[in-house]
């Protein structure tokens, strides 16, 4: 094991996997910018180095620095977290050229989920459900109307290196193609640097459902379930449950195993999440996250399992600790981002928080990083802290989740906790009645 950890994130991420490292008697190191001084994840952390000024770009996802504090602490893991550095495979090359390990899939596996097109046909050869749509990357117009025939409208066109939604576009019918390449392309390069685009048929009302894996490089791998993300904002993720009220056991077991499966056969290691559209009871695989999610602890409250734990051994060398035999789902649970934003137009809310409590009790888990007199800096994501609340079933979390939005208070900003307390009493949230546009057509009409 481990005997020092860098963490290389910051806020409740950086936080969460502190704590883990400590109950596995690992040191930690925190990396903050000139922002995050007072930070929580700095104060509790066993040493501390700043790695620059406020910008990200300038602190961290500064890779140099990064090593650089790992040398002069001594750190000889880095575990990334979500966000900033944690899908990028030139990173964990260069960690690994410096003897330091890096808490997460190899570099190859990350480059290849990396690339929406590479990551298709890799689902493909592992006998993973997609979407019908372009083998590959869509070079020209013509091609591109020739596939878009060959699917049927509407279609998506998605940008390679995509991601949060960025770079996707939707064409209802021939008249809309030429314009929608053009927007991707164009959205595709800003953002991520790469023009490349690929085309998928547009499912109309599909719920989001992913499944959580873990593996351990050495042909053990193993399924957590599945977690439902169909409430979305933008193509972001607002609120989550575990199970999904979706589907059954039978489906749940066959999508898991065909996960499972699929994660052994590419010999997978640490954790990982396969994203799929779902509907009319077809799978249809859209992406796979090579690193920690940010509803993670959804999936911990209902099998027991701390993911971040198993990253860390697998990492260290171990293998997994569990075998598929010994998951085991418990009840429901659901996870709201609480962020610093207007609840009606989502602006960010940056600001001092001149009260803050959280709520508690059975079954209730609050994962975040800030206190009362923190100041939430507009440099970064505007979350400030994730409510999961676990039932022994779906109503009796429900009113858990009611009960305690009501004792949440965050004073001083504007946040999304009035958007969640409208959430739970909405008839359609309490059937489990929703799909991945359900809650923009709701904000639409709540305006």
């Amino acid at each position: 094991m481990f005997s020092k950890v860098l963490v290389a994130n910051r806020g409740e991420i950086a936080l969460r996997i502190q704590r883990a490292c400590k109950e596995l008697g690992i040191q930690t190191v925190a990396v903050h910018s000139t922002a995050d001084a007072n930070a929580m994840h700095v104060r509790l952390a066993d040493e501390s180095v700043c790695i620059g000024p406020p910008t990200a770009r300038d602190s961290y996802l500064d890779i140099p620095s990064i090593v650089a504090a790992c040398e002069i602490t001594g750190a000889e893991a880095v575990h990334p977290g979500y966000g900033f550095l944690s899908e990028n495979a030139r990173f964990a090359e260069i960690l690994e050229a410096h003897g330091i390990a890096f808490i997460g899939p190899s570099a190859e596996h990350i480059r290849i989920m990396g690339d929406k097109i590479a990551a298709k046909k890799t689902a493909v050869e592992l006998g993973i459900p997609v979407v019908p749509g372009s083998e590959g990357g869509v070079e020209t117009d013509a091609e591109a109307r020739r596939i878009a025939d060959e699917i049927g409208y509407p279609l998506l066109v998605k940008a390679a290196a995509g991601g949060g939604g960025r770079g996707m576009k939707v064409a209802r019918g021939p008249n809309e193609l030429e314009h929608a390449l053009a927007n991707a392309r164009a959205e595709a390069k800003s953002a991520f640097g790469d023009d490349a685009v690929y085309l998928e048929k547009y499912l109309a009302t599909p719920r989001h459902i992913e499944v959580q894996v873990l593996g351990d490089g050495k042909g053990n791998a193993v399924h957590l379930g599945e977690r439902d993300c169909s409430l979305q904002r933008r193509h972001q993720k607002v609120w989550e449950e575990a199970l999904s009220p979706a589907l059954n056991e039978d489906q749940r077991a066959e999508i898991g195993e065909t996960v499972a499966a699929a994660m052994r056969k590419l010999g997978y290691s640490g954790a990982g999440t396969i994203e799929f559209l779902y509907e009319d009871g077809n799978f249809y695989f859209i992406e796979m996250n090579t690193r920690l999610q940010v509803e993670h602890p959804v999936t911990e409250m209902i099998t027991g399992i701390d993911i971040v734990h198993e990253q860390i051994r697998v990492a260290a060398g171990a293998t997994l600790s569990v075998s598929q035999s010994d998951v085991r789902f418990d009840g429901h649970a659901i996870e709201c981002r609480i962020n610093a934003e207007d609840p009606r137009t989502f602006m960010p809310s940056p600001g001092r928080i001149s009260h803050f409590h959280t709520p508690g009790g059975l079954g209730v888990r609050v994962d975040s990083a800030v206190y009362q007199g923190y100041v939430i800096p507009p440099y970064y994501d505007s979350l400030i802290g994730k409510l999961i609340v676990h039932g022994r079933n779906r109503v009796e979390c429900l009113m858990r989740l009611r009960r305690c939005l009501d004792e949440f208070v965050v004073d001083g900003i504007n946040t999304t906790i009035p958007l969640f307390r409208q959430l739970v009493d909405h008839p359609d949230i309490a059937d489990g009645s929703y799909d991945i546009h359900w809650l923009e057509g709701f904000l639409a009409d709540s305006m």
